[in-house]
């Protein structure tokens, strides 16, 4: 297919600054693009890079100069947004798997949607549910009594355990692990421990996204719930029967410990950690490495072990930092003071 200028300004409701007939073949970062790559800009510190790379059209925001002849500008509001628009158009990678692999299992009592992909060695068992255009692919196991609505797709080695439900376009990633037991054990008196029992399910509802080797727990009792819109990154652990709400974010290596309430629009910084039993109301923005030991009940930005609201948190930061200088500013002092009570003491002495 040719793809020209016009044909993405048109996509994304651009406006061009220069040649709406020129080729794109592929697209690229502004500082290793090539001819005929289609590029974006739209953060300042980028900006140097417009008079020298080699792209042959640069999505920029409404206004930018255009300084050269040989390259073409479509501006529009928000380039990032735009470049992304093309991206999903033109230049994603469409699976290539069609219909029911002769390696897949599947067992009788399995109910498959409309134009559902399976692919090899892929595991269905008992009582499980498939929607329509679905894609499981590789390795996949889907243990007894799962459900799994439309439009999701399952990337290779992903295990779904009993009784989980996966909602309406989903998408799961490579090595993640729905419905494992959660971590529960009880002390023996005598030492030791005993399992307890992990009856519950996961529920990830629609439009949720999990990265590559998230383990999700399965409840206890009742659910581990993952709502609407929520985006996990990889290397993730949440515990059994959490709550995380809609359209929230989650980093990398993040984990959420049991019984703990996450609201809705959140966003989780890398490796934040979060204790059992609490929650965090909407809103709430935690900085990376971040511990959170107790309920937030206010939005806003977090950060720090135990963290604390950012302001505060980067106030004792710097008082910190400044340790050094404060203890030499102190022992200044202090032997200013010695100084002054010797002299006070002659002035006593020589009033006697």
């Amino acid at each position: 297919m040719k793809l020209t200028v016009k044909d993405v300004a048109d996509l994304v409701g651009g406006t061009i600054n220069g040649d709406p007939d020129c080729e794109i073949s592929n697209v690229s970062k502004i500082h290793e693009a090539a001819k005929g790559d289609l590029t974006f800009l739209y953060l300042s510190s980028y900006e140097k890079y417009i008079d020298t790379t080699s792209a042959s059209a640069v999505i920029v925001k409404k206004g930018q100069a255009k300084k050269r002849d040989d390259l073409t500008l479509i501006e529009v509001d928000k380039p990032e947004l735009a470049f992304q628009i093309v991206i999903r158009k033109y230049f994603t990678y469409k699976l290539k798997i069609n219909g029911i692999d002769p390696s897949a299992s599947i067992d009788e009592g399995v109910v498959l949607g409309k134009n559902v992909s399976i692919g090899k060695n892929v595991v269905v068992s008992a009582n499980c549910s498939v929607g329509d255009n679905s894609t499981i692919m590789h390795n996949t196991v889907l243990l007894d009594n799962v459900k799994i609505g439309a439009s999701t797709l399952i990337y290779p080695n992903v295990t779904v355990r009993e009784n989980c439900i996966i909602g309406n376009e989903v998408i799961i990633h490579s090595g993640t692990v729905i419905g494992s037991d959660g971590f529960g054990y009880a002390p023996r008196s005598e030492g030791g421990y005993d399992k307890i029992p992990q009856i519950g399910n996961v529920v990830l509802e629609d439009e949720v996204e999990i990265g590559s080797n998230v383990s999700i727990d399965r409840a206890a009792i009742g659910s581990t719930i993952i709502k609407k819109g929520t985006k996990i990154d990889n290397l993730v652990q949440i515990a059994h029967n959490v709550e995380v709400g809609e359209n929230t974010a989650i980093s990398a290596q993040a984990g959420i410990a049991g019984s703990t309430k996450l609201g809705k629009n959140c966003i989780l910084a890398g490796q934040v950690g979060i204790t059992g039993h609490i929650e965090i109301t909407d809103g709430v923005i935690i900085g990376a490495q971040s511990g959170i030991s107790k309920t937030i009940t206010k939005p806003g930005k977090y950060f720090g072990y135990p963290a604390k609201e950012l302001g505060q948190s980067l106030r004792l930061e710097g008082h910190f930092r400044n340790f050094p200088l404060y203890v030499e500013r102190i022992k200044k002092l202090e032997t200013e003071i010695d100084s002054l009570k010797k002299q006070l003491d002659k002035i006593t002495e020589g009033d006697k």
